[in-house]
């Protein structure tokens, strides 16, 4: 006799929007502990978005508010990478329609990440909190490597954001470009760019135009994973707050916008704060369910 047993619930959200055709979408399963690697992988490639996020059990001795609580795992449709903020707050806002609003532990690869969610005029926003950052540099042939992989001339980047290499929970190379038109266009080598990435582990190249003081308009391209560019990109998000502050681009405490995937056709907003005598970052955005 063969007994039939279901799949795990598969849900599609996106973040950072509150129109299911903005922002970026992820797979959300809100219980893996029956999948094993292959089979999160499996649902991630299947569903072809840039990341899906799978919810297992904590592991023992992590604190937080009883029932909300829990590990979490991300994969691309190529492989597991160690941190995810839009599936983070689209996994959050998920939760937050099933159980409600409120605080949320997760425990990622890369550390534990504290999520808060709130309804705002009838919206679930949430907002995560990075694992501790950091800045590094990124030496003359690695850059030279990037930018021809990008196609990008040395003159159309802007001076004032020097290359840097940023992590809030996953490795981002962020590069600024001279003009907008300059971020619109982006037609770079795949295989070149993603060799790169592997050598250097990178998960996006974090690729910023700023409009303002504070607003920012930013793309990242994301061969590792399988997809040519990630609409919005919340670990990004976070590590490029870091990048901003370590670089006094900004001051210690600050508030900013980041525009993400309106040259694809999936606008979306980020809000990073930055606390003063707080080393992490918070990235904050809005969710809803697709379909």
């Amino acid at each position: 006799m063969t007994t039939n047993v279901p799949g795990p619930e598969v849900l599609r959200y996106t973040a950072f929007s509150s129109d299911p055709d903005g922002g970026n979408p992820a797979g959300v399963v809100l219980d893996a502990a029956a999948l094993g690697d292959a089979g999160m992988l499996g649902i991630a490639a299947d569903l072809g978005y840039s990341e899906s996020a799978f919810l297992t059990p904590p592991p023992e001795g992590l604190g937080g508010p009883e029932g909300r609580v829990f590990g979490i795992r991300y994969f691309s449709p190529k492989a597991e990478v160690p941190f995810c903020g839009h599936a983070t707050v689209a996994t959050a806002v998920a939760l937050a329609e099933r159980i409600g609003p409120g605080e949320l532990v997760f425990a990622t690869r890369a550390g534990t990440v504290p999520v808060e969610v709130r309804e705002e005029g009838g919206t679930l926003r949430a907002t995560l909190t990075s694992v501790e950052p950091y800045v590094t540099g990124i030496g003359d042939t690695d850059l030279a490597e990037a930018l021809a992989a990008l196609r990008w001339p040395a003159a159309d980047l802007d001076p004032a954001f020097p290359p840097r290499i940023a992590f809030a929970g996953a490795r981002h190379l962020v590069v600024g470009a001279a003009t907008r038109e300059r971020l619109a266009d982006l037609a770079y080598d795949f295989a070149r760019l993603e060799a790169l990435m592997h050598r250097l582990d990178l998960t996006t190249v974090q690729l910023v135009w700023r409009e303002s003081d504070t607003v920012f308009h930013v793309r990242d391209p994301f061969p590792v994973g399988g997809v040519v560019e990630d609409p919005a990109t919340g670990a990004a998000a976070a590590a490029f707050g870091a990048y901003t502050r370590e670089l006094g681009l900004v001051p210690e405490a600050a508030v900013l916008t980041l525009h993400q995937g309106h040259d694809l056709g999936r606008p979306g907003e980020l809000t990073v704060t930055l606390r003063a005598g707080d080393p992490r970052v918070h990235v904050s955005g809005t969710g809803a369910r697709i379909g």
